[in-house]
């Protein structure tokens, strides 16, 4: 083993490697023997013939359901991924604040909005929006869906940047301070800056999950990309096509959002703006044990 590097278990001998080979193996097996039963119920079920896979090659599948799906899904996360990032940065901040009723504000709303589940949150925006009619008609679904997915994936970043910020070296808020410079000038200044890369990789794992909660939206009408799926099979008879399909184009959405991540953490790295990535056991995103307000 080389010097400097470590484990999390003793490096197996000789009788460990063969038996791990060995469950290796059974492993695939099962796997392979599994995946051939499903295939072979779904194949006698008619549900794999070229017959159901044939209405995706036309438009009008594509323009009357899987698109607006499509636009529906994006759009909903694209504007709570922005509210939710500014949300979740205020409050971070504020629980960190030097005045104890700011900190004490943040804190409540971070552990209240962390608490209730996503889709309570959903079903209550959508009536009360309804209730005293807030929205038009045809956005009361989009509205509710961006309230919950705002206000509990706000809550979440908060608790991400507050750790990144405390993963920072104590020096640098203590050099800061040693300059004259305000508590609010070195968070703006000094802190967040080098925060913004070693938070990248766990707020990007929350963001693809803000993108995938979309489809909890069904539950109050909204037109997203499982529920037009679900429709699909059910028009056509072909429930097995229609969800592979969706989530292929759920898959392809989820990795473009990951690579434009990983592109834009490798610039700042580049710039030598920030610190070493977070790493994903550091914070947990339902909190952060251990860390203090100051």
């Amino acid at each position: 083993m080389a010097a400097g590097s470590s484990v999390l278990f003793d490096a197996p001998g000789p009788r460990a490697r063969i038996r791990n080979h060995v469950i290796s193996a059974v492993t695939v097996v099962v796997f392979l023997a599994v995946a051939w039963v499903v295939y072979s119920r779904l194949q006698s079920a008619g549900q794999l013939t070229a017959a159901k896979w044939e209405p995706f090659l036309t438009s009008d599948l594509w323009v009357t359901y899987v698109l607006p799906g499509v636009e529906g899904t994006l759009k909903a996360a694209a504007v709570s991924i922005v509210l939710a990032l500014a949300l979740g940065l205020v409050l971070g901040v504020g629980r960190m604040s030097n005045h104890s009723g700011i900190r004490w504000f943040c804190s409540v709303f971070v552990e209240f909005f962390r608490a209730v589940p996503v889709l309570i949150m959903m079903i209550f925006a959508y009536f009360l929006y309804a209730f005293y009619d807030v929205f038009p008609a045809q956005y009361l679904a989009l509205a509710g869906v961006i309230t919950g997915l705002t206000l509990y994936n706000g809550a979440v970043i908060a608790e991400i940047v507050r750790a990144g910020v405390h993963a920072l070296p104590r020096g640098q808020g203590e050099a800061a301070s040693a300059l004259g410079m305000t508590s609010g000038q070195t968070m703006r200044s000094i802190l967040l800056p080098q925060a913004i890369t070693s938070m990248l990789p766990v707020l990007i794992s929350q963001l693809v999950v803000v993108l995938k909660d979309t489809a909890i939206g069904y539950q109050i009408t909204f037109v997203e990309m499982v529920r037009q799926g679900t429709v699909v099979g059910s028009s056509y008879g072909n429930y097995i096509p229609a969800l592979i399909v969706i989530a292929l184009l759920m898959i392809s959405v989820n990795f473009a959002l990951s690579w434009f991540a990983t592109r834009l953490e490798r610039r700042l790295s580049r710039a030598g703006r920030g610190a070493a990535p977070m790493n994903a056991d550091a914070v947990e995103q339902e909190g952060v044990p251990g860390a203090k307000a100051v």
